[in-house]
Formats: C-alpha cells, sequence, structure tokens
C-alpha cells in the first residue's frame, strides 16, 4: 500500500458561508479569503437537511463567482449521519446528483450526533446512557463507525467531515478508538473514493488515526470548517500536529 499524502494547507475544503445559519461570511467574502491566502482549492460547504430546498440555487450562486487564477472552487453540502443504517439527513435529490452534472461536488457527512439504532442520539442522551449502563463505551464507538462506515458506502461522492469529532463530546477520547475501528473506516472511505478530513476547527482526527489513515492510502484533505471568512485556510493546530505538507 502507497502511503497518501499529507492534507496541504494550501487546499481548505471546509468552508462554511451566510447559506449556513451559523455563519457570517459570504461567499464572496470566503472567495477573496481565499485568493488573499493563496489557496489552490476551496469547498465551499453548508448544512442542509432532508427537507432542505434551496440547493440549487446555492449552487447557481457559486457558479457565479468570478473565477481566479491558480485557484478551484469546488461545492459541497454538509449532512449529519442518522443512523447505524448510515442513513444521511439530506435531500434525496441531492444525493443522487452528487459527483455528477448539476450537482454538489461532494456530500460533507458529519457525526453531529451518535448514529444510533433508532435515529439521531445526542451526546447528553448517548453519555445518560452510558451511565445508566444501558450502554457501554465499546457499544457507543460501535455505532459511531457501523454508522459511518454505512454511510460511506452508501453515499455518492462522499467527504468524510470532521471524523471522530463526536468522540470527546461522549466523555471519551481517540484512544478508546480501536485500530480495528480506524481500519474499518479506512477500507470503507477507500472503497468509497471518499475523502477524509483533517479539521482544524475540531482539532481531528487526532496524529494517532491521520498516521494509520496515511499508511492506508486513505486521501486526507485539510480543512478549516470556517464559519467566518478570517478562518479559511488559516492552520495552526494542523501544522503543528497533523502532519501537514507545504502549501
Amino acid at each position: 500500500m502507497v502511503p497518501s499524502p499529507p492534507p496541504s494547507p494550501a487546499e481548505d475544503h471546509h468552508v462554511h458561508s451566510t447559506f449556513s445559519d451559523d455563519a457570517v461570511s459570504t461567499p464572496q467574502e470566503n472567495l477573496a479569503a481565499a485568493l488573499e491566502r493563496g489557496l489552490r482549492v476551496v469547498r465551499m460547504v453548508d448544512h442542509v437537511r432532508a427537507t432542505t430546498a434551496d440547493v440549487p440555487q446555492r449552487l447557481d450562486a457559486l457558479a457565479r463567482l468570478p473565477r481566479a487564477a491558480g485557484l478551484r472552487v469546488e461545492t459541497g453540502v454538509e449532512a449529519k449521519i442518522l443512523d447505524v443504517a448510515g442513513g444521511v439527513d439530506a435531500p434525496a435529490d441531492v444525493l443522487r446528483a452528487a459527483g455528477g452534472p448539476g450537482g454538489v461536488d461532494r456530500v460533507l457527512l458529519a457525526d453531529h450526533q451518535l448514529p444510533g439504532p433508532d435515529g439521531p442520539w445526542s451526546p447528553r442522551r448517548t453519555r445518560e446512557a452510558m451511565a445508566a449502563g444501558d450502554v457501554t463505551a465499546a457499544d457507543v464507538l460501535a455505532m459511531l463507525v457501523d454508522g459511518t462506515v454505512a454511510a460511506l458506502r452508501r453515499t455518492p461522492a462522499a467527504q468524510l467531515a470532521h471524523p471522530l469529532s463526536l468522540v470527546p463530546k461522549l466523555g471519551l477520547t481517540e484512544d478508546d478508538v480501536s485500530d480495528e475501528h480506524l481500519d474499518a473506516i479506512a477500507a470503507a472511505a477507500l472503497a468509497a473514493g471518499a475523502l477524509v478530513e483533517v479539521n482544524e476547527k475540531w482539532r481531528c482526527p487526532g496524529p494517532r488515526a491521520v498516521a494509520r489513515w496515511r499508511a492506508a492510502g486513505v486521501p486526507l484533505v485539510a480543512s478549516t470548517d470556517a464559519h467566518d471568512a478570517r478562518d479559511v485556510g488559516r492552520y495552526d493546530w494542523l501544522r503543528r500536529s497533523a502532519g501537514a505538507g507545504e502549501p
């Protein structure tokens, strides 16, 4: 197996705009920031749910951005993984068109909540279930990994967003995630042709997962998860901790 290169800080594969309720910068402002920082790739991404109806309008707005030499603008939507079966909270038509003409370039699969057997579990519900003895930490991590693997298998043109970011919210650490779990995610990502983020905002995945996934040949991409243009393409933790390559 040929190791994959380190994530490049000359790219930012997860940037939010005012199409997301919790972001403050417009696509135009994000584009200007990417140009100012000399990025080669910027992926404009915004949140969706199954009921979201304005993805075509978002893509049209991005298509009308001015083009700049040396910078490739790509598109995406971010949706949470719903359950252990790999359901994704995104419109069915958006999922069908992903990666094809007229569709988003990537669907970002996010572990915003635990993909449970009966739908998403909030971190609070999960911690309470562990405290009550209803589930163990091993059960919870198995659900997270099983849901992630299933979503990768079911979702075209996938990108795994901030992988394992949920783990500390559950009172666990990445050390609790086994090598077998990391390898299962790697195998699913490779089989699906998916990208896997190294995420500056959430500082995940950590060096152990990055090293293991790189050794397996998983394509890793840098992302800031910026919600403000001032953060686009700005990497500190990633450069120090995640083996980032040079711009």
